[in-house]
């Protein structure tokens, strides 16, 4: 049986387990006599320069596999490899908005790093659905499409699909600096270098970067705290809900963040299923989603950015993602071609709470909207080549003169803001007009 001993002295003996490297197996060290969990942080000791911080990934044979989280140049046969401690923890407090921290929670904007008194686990448990309070009231994100057509909740979850090039981050950035959410929390995963500081000083700017925190992890950092800034970003945006405050949480992308997952599963020797993803892949997504949503005290509004392969909505991530979240922003290629922008597809687009959050009057105005934009797109090539003849759809004639007032309702340019009642006091007011054209137009009589 194991002897009890105090906390701090238990720790203190478990740090003094050392083991040596047997082995590299691909971007692994297989680490002999080396008795410690999953997720553990060890250091591997070189002959010269600095010891290479290491995380504890699995097991094979007789060994412990583990991952350094940087280059492993200098690293032998026999290495000495000791732990440094069994579990991740994060630094959190106030002081950490406006700041840019990396995935261990280190500032790294040039100033100094803020004194933080409180510790929390990186691995963070979501709360029991039977406590899980019910999403009553909206969020404005300051993006008029989504706040008028795909309303969302304080504490709903939504994924916003795309591929490439299609302006997914600057309207992250839109979201970030307009939405009435009292903090914010920015999760760069796997960004190219470069665009971290467009984000942050173009999209985002000063007066959005005070109320945020963004965690950035490049393409370039190691798959381990790739993996881990996901969670930054998360236990972080906790901390604030814990506090009483509406957080919303953002990012970008979850793809990414599973990416880094593969490398980090086949490393461990998982096999390749569903297009080369391990099965702790889609058991790691979950488990992320899950810890947002709201409390008795505060909310997490989260909206996590799939990138789609090919445009293919279908593909593994994407279609997983989907069956977790409760709605999806559709951004589409051919409206971003056309110079729509945000070039959110609505009709391919949903928020399954809006019935929730949103009185049925509004929902009936929503609804003839999306109704005149689905008679627009079934009947697109008859009105590209001139084919259509008025008169003959009264639903097609009002969708074609209501078509610039629709479409000038959906566009938004980047630096404009508009609360959430005035957009949908637009929607209301739009639709009715609608409404009221539908009804006054007649069908002239087929021959």
């Amino acid at each position: 049986m194991r002897t009890a001993y105090p906390p701090h002295l238990d720790s203190a003996l478990l740090a003094g387990i050392t083991g040596s490297v047997a082995q590299t197996i691909g971007l692994t060290a297989a680490v002999a006599d080396f008795p410690v969990p999953i997720g553990a942080v060890v250091n591997i000791e070189k002959q010269s320069g600095d010891a290479v911080e290491a995380e504890v990934i699995g097991f094979r044979d007789k060994h412990t596999l583990v991952m350094p989280l940087s280059r492993m140049e200098g690293i032998r046969r026999g290495s000495s490899v000791r732990l440094v401690r069994t579990s991740h923890t994060l630094r959190v407090g106030n002081d950490l908005l406006g700041r840019v921290v990396d995935a261990r929670g280190q500032c790294i904007d040039g100033r100094p790093q803020p004194m933080l008194q409180e510790r929390r686990s990186l691995e963070g448990e979501p709360l029991p659905a039977t406590e899980r309070p019910r999403i009553d009231a909206p969020l404005a994100t300051g993006v008029r499409a989504i706040d008028g057509l795909l309303t969302c909740g304080r504490g709903q979850r939504l994924g916003i699909f795309a591929g490439s090039g299609i302006g997914k981050s600057v309207l992250m950035g839109m979201m970030g600096r307009y939405t009435d959410a009292e903090v914010a929390v920015i999760g760069l995963i796997g960004e190219r270098g470069r665009e971290v500081n467009e984000f942050i000083h173009r999209e985002l700017g000063p007066a959005g970067l005070a109320r945020s925190v963004v965690v950035v992890a490049t393409s370039n950092d190691p798959a381990l705290l790739r993996v881990q800034a996901a969670s930054t970003a998360t236990t972080i945006a906790e901390y604030f809900r814990d506090a009483g405050k509406n957080v919303l949480l953002i990012m970008d992308s979850v793809t990414r963040f599973a990416l880094a997952q593969r490398e980090i599963g086949l490393s461990a020797g998982e096999p390749p299923t569903t297009r080369g993803f391990p099965p702790s892949v889609f058991s790691m997504l979950p488990r992320l989603v899950e810890r947002a949503g709201r409390t008795k005290r505060g909310s997490i509004t989260a909206f996590y950015s799939v990138l789609v392969e090919g445009d293919d909505e279908n593909e593994p991530i994407a279609d997983t993602m989907r069956g977790l979240l409760d709605g999806h922003v559709w951004l589409s290629r051919r409206l971003a071609e056309r110079g729509h922008f945000p070039a959110i597809d609505i009709l391919r687009s949903i928020s399954r709470l809006m019935t929730e959050i949103t009185p049925r009057e509004y929902q009936l105005s929503v609804r003839v909207l999306r109704q005149l934009l689905s008679v627009l797109h079934e009947n697109e090539d008859l009105l590209s080549i001139g084919a259509y003849r008025k008169g003959t759809n009264r639903e097609l004639d009002v969708a074609v003169a209501m078509k610039k007032e629709i479409h000038d309702l959906l566009r938004q340019a980047v630096d404009t803001q508009q609360p959430l009642a005035e957009v949908q006091a637009a929607v209301s007011t739009l639709a009715q007009a609608c409404s009221n054209h539908l009804q006054a137009t007649t069908v002239s009589p087929q021959v």
